[in-house]
Parts: C-alpha cells; sequence; structure tokens
C-alpha cells in the first residue's frame, strides 16, 4: 500500500511541477510583457491552488488502476497509454494558451472551440509557417512531457489489496474532492483565487491555462449567463434613465428624409489609430472625413469581438461578457435592425463582406435582420478570394460596393461593407508605414479615403450619407481594455445628405447609431429598447458602456471604470467617483441579460 500512495503521490507532485514550469515558459515567451525576476516565484505561488486542483483530476484515473492492479494485474503499457494521453492534452494546452494569448490577451478557455466550425476562418490570422512550427512544437513537448512521467512518475506496483486498503483509498478519494473543490467552505476553485497583482500579465500567467478552459467549457459564445445583483427594483432604480425609446425634437443633421445610406464598419479601427490616439499619420483621409462631416466625438464600442459588435451596430442591442447573440438565431432573430427597419420605409438593403459569410453565424444573422442581398467571398473569383488571408482584401470589396451603387436603379437604398483587412496576419498590399499594424490601418483608411473619392463624383453622392465606424478597437502598444482609449473610437456620418460639418460630444455607444439614425429619418424605433437617439432632447444621460471577456466597462465624460467579473474586483479606474459606476455596470449586465434570457 504504501508503495502505491508514493507513486500516486510522485504523479501528482510531477504533475504540479509540470504546470509551474509552463507558467515560467509562458512568462519568457510572452517577454514584451513587465515583470521582475521574483515574480516567476509569486506567480508559481498565486497560481499553485489551480494547480494542485487540476493536477488532482488528472490524478483520479491512476487512482482507479492502482486499485484495480491491486486485484487483477493490468498490463504496463496501458498506465504509459495513459502517460501518452496526458503529455498529449498538456502540450496542446500549453501551446494553445500561449499562442493564443498573443492575440486575445486572456487565458485559454472554450471560446476557441467555435472558431474550429470554420477552421479556415480560424486559421485566417497565421501562416502556414506559424501553424507548422506550433505543430511540431507540439509533438516534441507531448513526447518529453511523455519521457518525463515514465522517467519519473514510473509505474505502480502490482500487489495484492488487504481489506483496510480500502478504507485508505476510500480517505484518499475524500481528500481528492476537498482538493479540487478548493476546501470545505461554500466558495469553490475558481480562476480568480489566483489574481494577485496590479499587473493582469502576472494574474493571467498564474491561471492555469487546462483549469480555465475546463471551468470554461459549456460556457462559450452560445451560453446565456444571467448576471443577478439587486432585486428587479433597485435594477430598474438604477437603469431606468439611461435607455429612451422616443425622438424629441432631435436636432437635425441631415438635409433628406430619406437618404441613401452605406455603412462602413471598419475591423478594429480604434480611435488609437486616428488623431484621437495621437497617430494622424495612419488615418490621414479619416482624420480629414471627421473635419468636414458629423463627427461624434465620444462614441465607445460595445465590445471587443466582431460578432457582438455588429449586433450592436446594426441592431442597437448590448453586447455580453461571454454570449454571442449572434450564434444564438433563436434570440438574434428576435431582434429589430436598421435593415428591417428601412426595408419597411421602401429601401432595399444588401450586406457586403469579403470572408467567410458563415463565420460565427454571420449568415444567419444578416439575412434574418432585413437583407434582402448578399456579397461576400464565395461571389468572386478565386484570384480574388485568396487576396488575403480572410478572404477578398478590401480594395476590391470597396469596388465591389462602388459598382453596385452604379448600378442601382431606384432610391433609397442602405448597403453595409465590414472590412476585413486590417486584421492579423496585416496582408495588405501597400507597405506605406514600417509598423505592419499601423500600415494595415493606413492601407484601410486609403481605401475608404478612394471611396470617398469615387463616391463624390456619382450622381447618387448628393443624396446619400456615408456612416464610418468601427467594430472595436485592437490590443496593441499598451492599449488594453484597462485604457479609455482602447474602446474610444470614431464615427463619422460624411456624404452629400449630410447638412453641415457638425461635432458631436455627447457620450454613445455604438449601439446608440440605430435609434439615432432612424431618429433622424423620422422612423418609429421603440423597440430598439437598448438605443438611444443621442440627438433626442429626452436624452440627458451622458454614459456609454463596454464589455469584453468577461468584464464591463462604464464610461462618463469625467470617470472610466473597468471591472473584472472573474476576481469581482474593479481593475482601472479614472476620476475622482469613478468606482461608484460599479452599481450601474452591474445594473446593465442584469438588466440586459434577462431581456435577453426573455426573448
Amino acid at each position: 500500500m504504501k508503495q502505491q500512495l508514493v507513486y500516486l503521490f510522485r504523479f501528482f507532485v510531477l504533475t504540479v511541477a509540470i504546470f509551474m514550469a509552463a507558467k515560467w515558459w509562458f512568462m519568457i515567451a510572452h517577454g514584451d510583457n513587465t515583470f521582475q525576476g521574483a515574480d516567476l516565484l509569486l506567480v508559481a505561488w498565486h497560481g499553485l491552488s489551480l494547480d494542485i486542483s487540476t493536477a488532482l483530476y488528472f490524478l483520479i484515473l491512476p487512482v482507479v488502476m492502482t486499485i484495480a492492479a491491486s486485484v487483477v494485474p493490468l498490463p504496463s503499457w496501458l498506465f504509459r497509454a495513459y502517460y501518452l494521453l496526458v503529455a498529449m492534452l498538456l502540450a496542446l494546452a500549453f501551446i494553445a494558451d500561449m499562442s493564443l494569448y498573443s492575440f486575445w490577451r486572456f487565458k485559454l478557455d472554450a471560446s476557441c472551440l467555435q472558431y474550429l466550425e470554420t477552421p479556415a476562418e480560424a486559421f485566417a490570422s497565421v501562416s502556414i509557417g506559424y501553424l507548422v512550427a506550433r505543430v511540431v512544437a507540439w509533438a516534441l513537448l507531448s513526447w518529453g512531457l511523455y519521457a518525463t512521467y515514465v522517467r519519473l512518475a514510473k509505474l505502480p506496483p502490482m500487489k495484492v489489496a488487504r481489506w483496510w486498503h480500502g478504507g485508505v483509498h476510500l480517505l484518499l478519494a475524500a481528500v481528492m474532492v476537498v482538493g479540487i473543490r478548493g476546501g470545505l467552505g461554500e466558495s469553490t476553485t475558481n480562476i480568480g483565487q489566483v489574481y494577485f497583482s496590479q499587473n493582469q500579465f502576472l494574474n493571467h500567467a498564474a491561471v492555469n491555462p487546462v483549469f480555465s478552459f475546463l471551468s470554461s467549457l459549456g460556457k462559450s459564445g452560445d451560453y446565456l449567463v444571467s448576471y443577478d445583483y439587486f432585486t428587479d427594483e433597485e435594477c430598474r432604480s438604477l437603469t431606468n434613465a439611461i435607455f429612451t425609446t422616443e425622438s424629441v425634437a432631435p436636432d437635425t443633421l441631415l438635409n433628406t428624409a430619406k437618404p441613401n445610406i452605406v455603412i462602413i464598419i471598419m475591423e478594429s479601427c480604434g480611435g488609437q489609430f486616428t488623431d484621437m490616439g495621437g497617430h494622424p499619420e495612419i488615418t490621414p483621409r479619416l482624420n480629414a472625413l471627421r473635419r468636414e462631416g458629423i463627427d461624434f466625438t465620444q462614441c465607445y464600442a460595445n465590445s471587443w469581438r466582431t460578432d457582438k459588435a455588429v449586433v450592436s451596430i446594426l441592431s442597437g442591442y448590448p453586447a455580453f461578457p461571454i454570449t454571442s447573440v449572434m450564434k444564438v438565431p433563436e434570440k438574434s432573430r428576435k431582434l429589430p435592425s436598421i435593415a428591417a427597419s428601412l426595408q419597411d420605409a421602401g429601401y432595399s438593403t444588401s450586406f457586403f463582406y469579403g470572408g467567410d459569410i458563415n463565420f460565427t453565424n454571420m449568415r444567419s444573422y444578416v439575412m434574418g435582420s432585413g437583407y434582402e442581398r448578399l456579397c461576400w467571398r464565395a461571389d468572386f473569383s478565386l484570384q480574388e478570394q485568396q487576396s488575403a488571408q480572410w478572404g477578398v482584401r478590401d480594395d476590391l470589396m470597396f469596388n465591389a460596393l462602388l459598382s453596385d451603387i452604379r448600378q442601382e436603379k431606384s432610391e433609397p437604398w442602405m448597403k453595409t461593407l465590414l472590412t476585413l483587412s486590417s486584421h492579423e496576419p496585416w496582408d495588405v498590399p501597400t507597405h506605406d508605414l514600417d509598423d505592419e499594424v499601423y500600415n494595415a490601418f493606413h492601407y484601410l483608411d486609403a481605401c475608404v479615403g478612394h471611396f470617398i473619392d469615387e463616391l463624390r463624383q456619382m450622381p447618387q453622392w448628393r443624396n446619400t450619407v456615408v456612416i464610418l465606424l468601427p467594430d472595436h478597437g485592437y490590443r496593441y502598444q499598451g492599449i488594453d481594455e484597462r485604457t479609455r482609449l482602447y474602446n474610444h473610437i470614431p464615427m463619422v456620418w460624411v456624404g452629400g445628405a449630410v447638412k453641415e460639418a457638425r461635432q458631436m460630444e455627447r457620450i454613445c455607444n455604438q449601439s446608440d447609431l440605430a435609434a439615432t439614425l432612424l431618429g433622424q429619418l423620422g422612423i418609429a424605433h421603440h423597440d430598439f429598447t437598448f438605443s438611444r437617439d443621442i440627438l433626442s432632447q429626452k436624452e440627458t444621460q451622458q454614459v456609454a458602456w463596454h464589455t469584453y471577456n468577461n468584464g464591463v466597462s462604464v464610461f462618463t465624460p469625467t470617470e472610466f471604470m473597468a471591472y473584472d467579473l472573474d476576481v469581482n474586483q474593479i481593475v482601472a479606474a479614472e476620476g475622482a467617483s469613478a468606482t461608484e459606476l460599479l452599481p450601474l455596470a452591474k445594473g446593465l449586465l442584469q438588466l440586459t441579460s434577462h431581456d435577453l434570457i426573455a426573448k
């Protein structure tokens, strides 16, 4: 019995040690993040509880096999096969976690599985060499971990059990359950318990990627989460003044009641890449258009992912920390939309996207939201489809949009283009700036400028409004969810239908576009429950909000607060009263999540 327990102890300690080593490897691999030598020990110490819990999960089968081996001798290859399986799973988790963190800046979780439904789109951000290198690394690491288990964990002894061994096994099982659970208290093991620093990278490094993945299973994009913090009455008192569904004597921005409408959703083009973020050289054409048209200077993104942001923009519906409404057709089809409202008002509608329209269930949402016609990757030649990793590059898509506008026989019409070139791997055909990220946005800006120049020469320009806004910002050069600038986005209206150049300084979300635009057209928008006409005299609340991977941010003219739901703590605050925004953030999560579940 003693030898069996020693074997199990060796296996357990070895697994914990592997988890610790993986943390240090993760930190060193992401050396662009700031940390000190002592942080290596702090990360290992604070992450130990999750490592222990996860290692105990992997210990369950060896315990069962050891018990069985004490009754009926088991072949040694059975244990070796388990070592190989564990080694392959751990290697996959470590490689995937280290690779995805560079793009997502959060730990490995089950959300990565949803992208495997469309693997071509999922891997479009990286090169073949990048993938091959990681497959090779996975194979080598799997073999190395397997050899380590065989050499150091060894094999259990095959001895006949005695009557009292059963009691020892029951006691061991009880200890393991308590260890996996994280103790006997009400709180169970969770990711937040390892957070210890104001440096989020250190907190992320302390999180066990296997535990993070397992704990998030079932909570992918189509998982509905109910946020419950207050009574219904308390929630209403916090949020009632935020959303109004009326346009009361709105300011008039347009010189026609039924303009043609073009909505350009610019991939990742947050304010950080414009003169808003101190980079006028990256997007000079967009900056000029801000001065020429209606510039919404205090607009904020609702989300950090395209699938969530598109719903916010086109349906005026908020984004959620986990749930992607686009991926829940039974919910998304019940949402109002700009396209459907315009279609009822006599508009023809079309949607342009150079990628795979089936990615993240986009086709279902777009077709269900009132778009009569789609133009996507499959509508182009094979050469054009392969012009960029994600599909048809932006200059070709803008030209297709221009061609479509030229062929319009009647008005009014509404067209939406979702761009894609300003996305990893930044494979654009121009090389005007040395920084590949900045260069990609400079290319997008040139495409936008060319489109406006060409449209300006058409007779349709006189009766058209072009609305430019991004889906979200991009984590780069220290800009992330803990900074106000990450969510601060440009929104510009230009075109012959625009009455005059204006600056609109009221705080708003991209989800407010629906009510604001429909209010300008005199179209009812009471069914857009969470979209505000920011030009209405009734709109008095100066607040915007944003959700990210299990977090929420709130903005006012003078305050900004970001709250991490994993650790239940404020991770960023600007302004004297910033922390007082937390009840409002929770109230908004509760109000909107309950609305979604009820649909």
